[in-house]
């Protein structure tokens, strides 16, 4: 009884935090709105309740389903460490995020949840302003759907952004990163931050979006100078070399003497271990497109692993839907004249897929780790799409203005 009337307690805080949190909510978007007259507040504050439902959704999940959740927020009540002890990278720093709340607030599980959950709807503003900023275009999919609504409102992307760990972060410091990088003088505090948080959440995936704005930067054909290029192109190498201890230590390779067999070795045991884990497929026979198919687009309801499987299978045929849209020739076409942003998001979307599928083969984690780069394929589509309708409303006001042209002449 004690138990049930502490429980009904926390779930009573944590619903209260909800109202503080749409407040503080209010007063970021008035910020955006002021520096954005494209910021669609009734759209966001929808964007608000429709994430709040989905940490409800993850909160019963966790219930009978195993969850890291749970371990997270245990983990920083360890009485004989301090807070400090808890700063480094992946598992210790989400629990370096969670220590001054649990330990000084005293928040419960509920609470956490809540709050975390309100850290992946940020993700989700921040990626609204990058799509928006970039693309002002509206463009409709399958006829009559805003494609900007149907990326925003994509129910797994919300399921893994709503709960306490390392999945509402991450996506926070890569949109964070995304919307920044931008103009990176003027939003440099943001750039760093989303930087930081990437890499102190996952390592080796900062390594990648750092390959990728990288390559995405050099490989554009804006009006920057290869001086500036290879001035900027050095402090980025210079930056992964100070931190790539870290980054090979994720995979056990900061003391190795052989990185390119022990990385081999390594993904073959973890491959291993994960197809052994449940929801397993066999990606070590795979050959290379069917790897990236695996895991761009699956699990599909042929292989859907439960009711959340079948779930998932919805939106990934969503996935592949819009995905058929850019193969074509126009599309590399497209690209060779495609802004830094675009060539950026493609970069860092190919070479993530190519990273991941080497330890990737239990559809359970596919389906968590994925949402972290769809995004940036999501942004590739739209701005690919928005081109095209802009090139089609050129050509009709061209054809409608030479009949008059004629008559004139």
């Amino acid at each position: 009884m004690q138990l049930e009337t502490g429980l009904i307690l926390d779930i009573i805080g944590a619903l209260l935090m909800v109202p503080f949190l749409y407040l503080l909510t209010q007063l970021i978007f008035n910020r955006l709105q002021k520096k954005h007259s494209f910021f669609n507040k009734k759209l966001m504050n929808r964007l608000f309740y429709y994430h709040m439902f989905f940490g409800i959704v993850y909160y019963a999940y966790a219930f009978i389903n195993p969850s890291d959740s749970h371990k997270y927020f245990i983990w920083p009540q360890n009485v004989t460490k301090s807070w400090i002890d808890f700063f480094g990278t992946e598992t210790t720093f989400v629990n370096f995020i969670s220590y001054p709340f649990i330990n000084g607030f005293g928040f419960s599980y509920e609470m956490m949840m809540v709050l975390y959950a309100w850290f992946g709807f940020l993700g989700f503003v921040y990626a609204y302003l990058f799509f928006k900023e970039n693309i002002s275009l509206e463009v409709k999919v399958f006829k009559h759907i805003d494609l900007l609504s149907l990326i925003l409102f994509l129910p797994n992307m919300h399921f893994w952004t709503a709960s306490m760990g390392k999945g509402a972060i991450i996506f926070l410091g890569l949109m964070l990163f995304a919307y920044s990088i931008k103009h990176p003088k003027s939003r440099i505090i943001g750039l760093l931050v989303g930087s930081l948080l990437v890499f102190y959440i996952r390592p080796h995936v900062f390594l990648l979006l750092t390959v990728g704005g990288l390559g995405g930067f050099l490989l554009g054909k804006d009006s920057i100078s290869w001086k500036k290029k290879g001035l900027i192109g050095l402090t980025i190498l210079i930056g992964l070399f100070l931190v790539h201890e870290q980054i090979l230590a994720v995979v056990h390779l900061n003391n190795s003497q052989d990185l390119l067999g022990d990385f081999i070795k390594f993904t073959t045991k973890r491959s291993h271990d994960l197809d052994n884990a449940g929801s397993g497929v066999n990606m070590a026979g795979y050959s290379l497109p069917e790897k990236f198919f695996t895991f761009w687009f699956r699990p599909l309801f042929f292989d859907a692993p439960g009711v959340l499987g079948i779930i998932v299978s919805a939106e990934n045929l969503i996935y592949l839907l819009l995905f058929l849209k850019i193969i074509k020739i126009d599309f590399l076409k497209f690209l060779k004249h495609a802004p830094v942003n675009v060539r950026m998001s493609l970069v860092l979307f190919l070479i993530t897929s190519f990273a991941m599928t080497f330890v990737m083969s239990n559809l359970g984690i596919i389906i968590r780790q994925k949402s972290m780069v769809m995004y940036f394929l999501f942004f590739v589509i739209y701005y690919y799409l928005a081109h095209e309708k802009t090139l089609s409303i050129k050509l009709n006001l061209k054809n409608s203005n030479t009949p008059q042209l004629a008559e004139a002449a």
